[in-house]
This record gives structure tokens, C-alpha cells and sequence, in this order.
């Protein structure tokens, strides 16, 4: 965790506070395996990271000759995709904001609702239910997230 973080330059807090909160579903590859059967769009790994998040992340990284199909078996290589990621988002967000959403916010919102909403939340739009339900998760982890990554 804290290796991949730092590699990627985020907060090996944040990193662990939103795999806390990405971890409502369980994470067995063969169910996640199943579950891509019937669902046109699919989250893998510890980090329930899409495919096309995932593609888009692994360019020009360490992991880049790996697929998205290995995420459901390979708990480190979903750590790390998921810190590069969490980059990517940081390198997007404008240095103007109008809001009194942190970076951190901004981030774990920019990974669970995409780049695009993130910079229009930076802007001042208000998240929505869905997007507030993942903030105060990512609030109530964040304790122990910052216990999990000093241990």
C-alpha cells in the first residue's frame, strides 16, 4: 500500500480509505468472474476498478503489458493500478476550485464517479446522494485507514 503510493505520489491514507469504501462487495474471482456474465460493465479487483479506467491508467506504468482480467487475482496489482489511478485523477483536478471539498474528497470522488464529475464538483456542482453516500464512507474509514497504512 504505502509502496504504491508513494510510487504513484498520493496519500497511502486516501489509497486505503477508498478501498475501505470499494469494499462492500466481496472480492472473489470467480464470482467476480460470474458477475461480468451479466454485467455490461463490470468492476474488478479489491479496488473495483473498470476496465476502461483501468486501460486508460496502465499506459506507460510499470503494469502496462498486464489486463483487467487479472485484477480479481492479484490484490497488488489492483493496489497499484488503483494509486496510479488516484495520480491521474490529481494531475486533472483544476488549480482553480470553487468548493470546500479537500483534494482528497475530490479524489475519492473523481474514482468512484469519474474524472469529468470530479473537475465539475471542483468547479462548485453539488454532489448528488450517491456521490455523498461515498464521501461519508470515505470519512467514516478514514481513521482506520490512517491506522491500517502506520502498521
Amino acid at each position: 500500500m504505502r509502496k504504491y503510493a508513494a510510487q504513484a505520489g498520493i496519500r497511502p491514507q486516501l489509497l486505503m480509505a477508498i478501498l475501505y469504501n470499494e469494499s462492500y462487495k466481496p472480492h472473489d474471482p470467480e464470482l467476480e468472474r460470474s458477475w461480468a456474465k451479466i454485467d455490461s460493465d463490470p468492476a474488478f479487483g479489491i479496488a473495483n476498478m473498470h476496465r476502461p479506467a483501468f486501460d486508460d491508467t496502465k499506459r506507460g506504468r510499470p503494469f502496462a503489458k498486464r489486463k483487467w482480467e487479472e485484477l480479481p487475482d492479484d490484490p497488488a496489482l489492483a493496489i497499484q493500478a488503483a494509486a496510479w489511478h488516484l495520480h491521474d485523477l490529481a494531475e486533472r483536478l483544476p488549480s482553480k476550485r470553487s468548493t470546500t471539498l479537500t483534494e482528497d474528497e475530490l479524489l475519492a470522488l473523481g474514482y468512484n464517479a469519474g474524472g469529468g464529475n470530479m473537475r465539475a464538483f471542483a468547479r462548485g456542482a453539488e454532489p448528488g446522494s450517491q456521490a455523498r453516500s461515498y464521501l461519508d464512507r470515505l470519512h467514516e474509514n478514514w481513521g482506520k485507514s490512517a491506522e491500517a497504512v502506520r502498521t
